[in-house]
């Protein structure tokens, strides 16, 4: 069995939203299968008050083993350092997640603000937000980059914005039943075998992208990545491989992938003209290229994709179809 204490700081709970529609496993199937045993969670536990203190100063006193130690939202630093924007339980909520990632086998971080910092982190940042072992792309985050776990780890992190709630009960399932060991993590401490393909892998708009089919947003047919921003071929994520709900993804529903996996979102900083647009060079050379493809080899062939493929419209190449 693996106890779980969930805590969350920053956040708009949409990562636990999504957990709890988990399908392979469930949450039931967590516990009623897998040996999980969830402590306390902020949505779902039964414990108020000094129930919570008393739980959570029995795990920093090993009276309670804290197996898993999983945190969703920023940590919040605010103001000047001391944490008092976020109190819990008496305590500024970063002082009970340092305490408790010192005793936990291993520590998680749920969704792209606590990995990364998210959204509550873009500047000027009035919390003082930031991740857990990340500030945007910069290692060290609140627990420094130096942080493992007693689990001999860095912190796990399943970035997204939300989560895919597949991705977060099988790691919980990957600690619980001891295969953890066969899990690789990225530079980016991202489990390898949800974030190596690109969202862009399994996109039914790719032969679009391929031809350089202009689409806009909402409409069917055409690539998103060329006037409406969709991060798609730079982004790491299962999203078209594990679809959500077992159905769709974003860019199946033809809205643009926004990247809320990689450290960078919310990328540009939120900065105007930058969501849901292509920013460009000159107004028709994208600013950001796929990753892998350096910028003047992708010029020379989306320019010459555009001239010998030129159809009529995005609108007839989803009628081709």
């Amino acid at each position: 069995m693996a106890n779980v204490l969930w805590l969350q700081g920053g956040a708009c709970s949409g990562n636990t939203m999504s957990f709890l529609n988990a399908e392979e496993p469930t949450v039931i199937e967590l516990v009623t299968d897998f040996g999980v045993n969830i402590l306390w969670h902020p949505s779902i536990g039964l414990e108020i008050g000094d129930q919570v203190s008393d739980l959570m100063n029995d795990c920093i006193s090993g009276k309670v083993q804290l197996d898993i130690l999983v945190f969703e939202g920023s940590i919040i630093q605010g103001p000047d350092g001391t944490g008092t924007m976020n109190y819990f339980a008496e305590r500024p909520m970063m002082d009970w997640v340092k305490d408790l990632s010192e005793v936990a086998a291993y520590t998680v971080a749920i969704g792209d603000c606590a990995t990364y910092g998210g959204i509550p982190a873009v500047p000027p940042n009035p919390s003082e937000s930031t991740g857990m072992q990340f500030h945007k792309t910069d290692k060290g985050g609140f627990l420094g980059a130096n942080y493992v776990s007693k689990g001999g780890l860095p912190v796990i992190n399943i970035p997204g914005c939300p989560a895919h709630p597949d991705w977060i009960t099988q790691i919980l399932v990957a600690i619980s039943t001891g295969r953890i060991g066969d899990v690789l993590i990225d530079q980016f401490h991202r489990p390898t075998t949800f974030f190596s393909d690109f969202v862009q892998n399994g996109c039914t708009n790719a032969m679009a992208f391929g031809e350089k089919i202009d689409g806009h947003f909402g409409q069917r047919g055409g690539c998103l990545f060329y006037e409406v921003g969709c991060r798609g071929p730079m982004t790491h994520a299962s999203c078209n491989r594990i679809l959500w709900n077992r159905h769709s993804s974003k860019t199946r529903a033809n809205h643009p992938c926004l990247g809320c996996t990689e450290p960078g979102f919310p990328h540009h900083d939120l900065k105007k003209g930058s969501v849901f647009k292509t920013m460009k060079y000159l107004g028709f050379l994208p600013k950001e290229t796929p990753t892998g493809e350096s910028k003047l080899t992708y010029y020379f062939k989306a320019g010459i994709g555009k001239v010998t493929n030129a159809p009529d419209s995005a609108k007839n190449y989803g009628q081709s179809k």
